[in-house]
């Protein structure tokens, strides 16, 4: 009942989202009007007026009445895509709209589209915009951070979402950025007097391979897929390069040409060339006399600068020795004197990106870094502190931590590598002494891994996975969140050689917190209610958790909102991410049905509901080594009675698949007082060795150690 109620309460939540991948119009993205399409008065209240965008990057001026009755600026609203594209924990930017007034101090922030899975469904809309509050009212320039550590570098601390970490630090950094860079534009915040680049007076003829080395000369490349299309070759492959540097232009441009343009430019215009072969065109298709090259850009701090027909040149060859062919090419001038090509820029490709089986059309960039070598700067290259990329601020932010979480992974993997010395000891004692061990591992699991570090795998990442194998491939939506990402190279690697049953059995927080309460319900008297459900029963059960997974991946494909939603029938996120008390009852009744029945039964969750569990058992199928059996393990059944998992079949088999490696048989396995085949070689061992002698045929006393050694190594080769 209570799994009902949940799943229902889950569709009806995925009708309800409205952010959470919202459709934005193209004429709020990119139009003119930004305000006919966009909330701006929810962020400038005081505004009655809006202007239509300006400047670059863009914003909109903002009028309101004064005590006098006449209009006058009160502030500007701006589009945080318009400024910055730095992608959350989804890989895609949060789009946010932001209000800032004349004085400087941010007057409201709105969310208008996220695709953040923390915040579908697991993390109330109350707490993000609890979140976005704290920005009111603060300065555009303040250095603002996540959390409230040392500020005595003037940095203002902010609350955190729990279990949003990723999140909250890239939603920081888009509001931080673009709140400062439209300040400066529009003259509040004063920006960093950069002096003049100056070059050094080298003029080497360089080949196309030096060029590259040198990174005088860089390399963008777009494949097929990440634009939603079919296709081998790059959809495209551009080259570009600074020509003012003289030993880049005289190589590229040979030192005739090279002159000619440099005696052509005025000061502060920057030459850039342009090569590029493939299926696209960085020209584009619909340009015209007078208009704009609407495919390319280039942007610094996070200015961006675009071309017309007159900052174009032709481009007929290039004469560095090894260049490569290609079928357009261009140069391009920056006519800008807020271009300064000393401090580092990118070149931007822009493109149209079509999005599942609809067609429809997203708009999409991408960019590459470049930097002249200092070698041609006099000086060298100018201190810059280059903006960080989110996922290394956590990585770096998170140093202790994530050095005791790599020595808990590493502690399980050798503590697993050496089970049979282990098994053995707890043979040879008759008591399963390796339980101690994992009992620790188990709390440290729960309390460490789940509840501190909050770091449970998820289903819904395997789904992500699976579409960013599919669509675009992104490293920087796994390293977000380093707990996460080791946990799953653990996974993957521990599941390829041992099976599931090292992650599932040994440190799966929840897979852990039920095994808790299975030994807390020994502990207070409920072991003889403790049982299993019939091996036939199990048999059948046992494969709802495969068709819930193919339900979700199948469902992720039509849509992954919805797959989110579902995915909340594991407990994973209601019990370590975002608290059962932030969730509402039916959540409750699941969550505490799943551990009332774990003090009565075995991971019950694990062995029948788990998709990822399910996941991973696909692959664990085909591990390099499994459990140890014995011919007569075919006939005794002395293992598979007391096997948590149900695991083990009337045959002996194991099934990996289900199989947590709780070495509870293997421990079984080594025990000669336990173990039927072995108790019964044991049992003729001792009755063999209370004769001290024997006579042979022809009279003579022989000891028999030769025998007992003999009845040894028959044993060793029933337990190897």
């Amino acid at each position: 009942m209570a799994l009902l109620a949940l799943l229902s309460m889950l569709a009806g939540g995925a009708a309800r989202a409205t952010v959470y991948d919202a459709e934005l119009s193209q004429q709020l993205l990119h139009g003119a009007n930004l305000c006919a399409q966009a909330p701006c008065r929810d962020v400038m209240p005081q505004a009655t007026r809006f202007s239509e965008r300006k400047g670059r990057p863009s914003y909109v001026e903002a009028f309101g009445a004064g005590p006098d009755k006449a209009e006058h600026l009160v502030g500007y609203v701006f589009l945080s895509t318009d400024v910055v594209d730095i992608p959350a924990y989804s890989g895609k930017p949060i789009v946010t709209l932001i209000g800032m007034d004349t004085a400087g101090l941010i007057t409201g922030v709105r969310v208008l589209k996220h695709s953040e899975p923390i915040l579908l469904a697991g993390i109330p809309e109350s707490t993000l915009l609890k979140f976005i509050a704290q920005y009111v009212g603060q300065r555009g320039d303040a250095k603002l951070e996540i959390g409230h550590g040392d500020t005595a570098n003037g940095a203002v601390g902010l609350d955190a979402i729990s279990g949003a970490t990723v999140t909250v630090i890239a939603e920081n950094q888009v509001i931080s950025r673009s709140a400062y860079e439209i300040g400066r534009q529009v003259g509040m915040f004063k920006s960093e007097v950069r002096p003049p680049a100056r070059y050094t007076p080298l003029n080497e003829k360089l080949s196309w391979e030096q060029l590259l080395a040198e990174g005088s000369v860089s390399h963008l490349q777009v494949a097929p897929k990440e634009v939603g299309l079919e296709g081998d070759g790059p959809y495209i492959d551009m080259h570009f390069g600074h020509l003012n540097v003289p030993s880049v232009g005289i190589s590229v441009l040979g030192e005739h040409a090279y002159r000619r343009l440099m005696d052509e430019l005025k000061p502060n215009e920057q030459a850039i060339f342009i090569i590029a072969s493939g299926a696209a065109s960085f020209k584009g298709s619909g340009y015209v006399r007078g208009g704009i090259y609407d495919r390319i850009q280039v942007r610094q701090d996070p200015q961006s600068f675009t071309f017309r027909d007159t900052d174009y040149q032709n481009l007929y060859g290039i004469q560095a020795e090894g260049a490569p062919a290609f079928t357009e090419s261009a140069v391009f001038i920056v006519r800008s004197e807020n271009f300064n090509p000393a401090w580092p820029w990118q070149l931007t490709f822009l493109a149209n990106k079509a999005e599942g089986q609809s067609g429809a059309k997203t708009f999409v960039h991408f960019d590459k870094q470049y930097w002249l070598p200092s070698r041609y700067l006099v000086g060298g290259r100018p201190r810059v502190e280059l903006p960080q990329a989110v996922w290394k601020a956590i990585w770096g932010g998170k140093k202790v931590e994530i050095g005791l979480f790599l020595f808990v992974l590493a502690f399980t993997a050798v503590m697993y590598s050496q089970r049979d010395t282990l098994v053995r000891i707890s043979s040879r004692k008759h008591k399963p002494w390796i339980k101690r061990p994992r009992h620790v591992l188990w709390l440290v699991s729960v309390v460490f891994l789940g509840f501190y570090l909050k770091a449970q795998p998820s289903i819904t990442q395997v789904l992500t996975w699976f579409h960013a194998v599919l669509h675009q491939w992104k490293w920087e939506l796994f390293l977000s969140d380093p707990y996460i990402f080791l946990f799953w190279w653990f996974i993957i690697i521990s599941t390829l050689v041992w099976g599931r049953g090292v992650f599932c059995g040994w440190l799966c927080p929840f897979g852990s917190l039920q095994q808790l309460a299975l030994s807390i319900g020994k502990v207070i008297g409920l072991k003889k209610y403790q049982k299993l459900l019939p091996k036939p029963l199990h048999d059948k059960l046992r494969y709802l958790k495969y068709v819930i997974f193919a339900v979700l991946l199948g469902v992720s494909f039509y849509s992954m909102e919805t797959a989110e939603h579902l995915a909340e029938i594991e407990p994973f996120k209601t019990t370590f991410i975002v608290g059962v008390w932030n969730r509402s009852w039916p959540f409750w009744i699941f969550i505490g049905g799943i551990l009332g029945w774990s003090f009565f039964s075995e991971r019950p969750y694990c062995k029948y509901l788990c998709p990822l569990g399910a996941g991973l058992a696909l692959p664990g199928k085909f591990r390099l080594f499994g459990l140890k059996r014995k011919a007569e393990c075919t006939t005794c059944h002395a293992c598979a009675a007391g096997c948590g998992s149900h695991a083990i079949d009337s045959a002996g088999n194991i099934d990996q698949m289900e199989c947590m490696l709780c070495l509870d048989c293997m421990i079984l396995y080594y025990d000669d007082h336990a173990c039927p085949p072995l108790v019964g070689e044991r049992k003729r061992r001792e009755k063999d060795g209370q004769a001290l002698t024997a006579i042979d045929a022809g009279g003579y006393f022989i000891k028999l150690e030769s025998v007992k050694d003999a009845l040894a190594n028959r044993a060793g080769e029933l337990a190897p």
